[in-house]
């Protein structure tokens, strides 16, 4: 008797036997896509900087999905809407022609496109639901009274990271097993995590409130060494129509990339959504890498490490660079 294809044997999709995805709710939402495929999968979380700092090459081979994250050579199937990220053709080529699959497409959220790949092989309705808020937090749509309002899904989108990685685990089980939101957000080992980046955001507000600058229409906001962090929302829905764009400057002069609970220095870009046309007019993602080789992300959100001598330099380039942006900064 023949054996039964696979999922993904049916779609003439690669087998795989590790995902690594980013830690943030679109990369969970993502892996939870490609786990209900292979439930037998092992999930690795991590974050941009440790894949171009080389930390996980030991992990990547021809067995590993890579999703979310910057493009590595050696894994087997690639999957990422970052523009940044993206593969040169003549790399793409080589990675095709050594058995590698490459899916990069231009959707709202890596889940998004992991969703549309597998979803006519596979019953993802239960992620139906959470698909769209996915979509609008990854892609800079949410609208500012539902972040002000901040309910239940925007909670747990702030409770991941990877300092928290038994409870990532336990939400992407219940998402990869059929789990619907509601389930989900009524989990009682989840529940604590979610008032506990409830209470954290109000900390991050005061942050946000004390420690940002507006200077020229750009809010930079100082979250190093205070032990909070924030994506561009707090600060653009703080700053309101006085800032077209903000920049976070967030962990620890004696931090690391591999200590969640005590990262390095980076920053973070983003434009200011909550404005009427207030993405695609800046290409954010050149001040993202014109220190940091490494750095990238998409042209409204971005983010990059701290280079040496230190933040205050770093500050000084960057707002240089912003003052002239109709020319540095044009998108073409």
């Amino acid at each position: 008797m023949p054996r039964p294809t696979s999922p993904l044997e049916e779609a003439g999709l690669p087998d795989f036997k590790r995902i690594i995805a980013d830690s943030d709710l679109d990369g969970l939402c993502a892996a939870a896509v490609l786990k209900a495929a292979n439930p037998d999968a092992e999930v690795h979380f991590a974050h941009a900087a440790l894949v171009r700092s080389g930390a996980l090459d030991e992990r990547i081979d021809r067995s590993t999905a890579m999703v979310d994250l910057p493009f590595h050579p050696d894994c087997g199937w690639y999957l990422d809407h970052h523009q940044t990220n993206r593969p040169n053709e003549e790399e793409e080529k080589l990675f095709v022609s050594q058995g590698g699959t490459c899916h990069w497409e231009s959707t709202p959220s890596a889940a998004r496109l992991a969703f549309d790949v597998l979803s006519p092989y596979i019953d993802l309705a239960h992620l139906e639901e959470i698909m769209p808020i996915v979509d609008a937090l990854d892609s800079g749509q949410i609208r500012r009274e539902d972040f002000i309002q901040d309910g239940p899904v925007l909670q747990l989108a702030r409770s991941l990271s990877l300092r928290e990685t038994e409870h990532m685990h336990h939400v992407l089980n219940l998402f990869s097993q059929g789990a619907s939101l509601a389930e989900v957000l009524a989990d009682e080992d989840i529940i604590p995590h979610i008032t506990r980046a409830r209470d954290e955001r109000i900390a991050a507000q005061a942050v946000v409130e004390q420690h940002t600058d507006i200077i020229d229409r750009l809010a930079i906001c100082r979250m190093d060494e205070k032990g909070v962090r924030s994506n561009g929302y707090l600060v653009t829905a703080w700053a309101g129509d006085r800032a077209d764009a903000c920049c976070i400057v967030h962990g620890y002069a004696d931090g690391s990339i591999e200590t969640p609970e005590r990262p390095a220095l980076s920053a973070s870009f983003y434009a200011n959504s909550f404005l009427e046309n207030g993405q695609n007019r800046f290409d954010l993602s050149r001040l993202a890498t014109m220190l940091d080789p490494t750095g990238g992300g998409h042209a409204n959100a971005c983010g990059c490490r701290i280079q040496p001598p230190g933040v205050e330099s770093n500050l000084e380039l960057w707002i240089e660079a912003w003052k002239n942006r109709s020319v540095v900064l044009a998108i073409e």
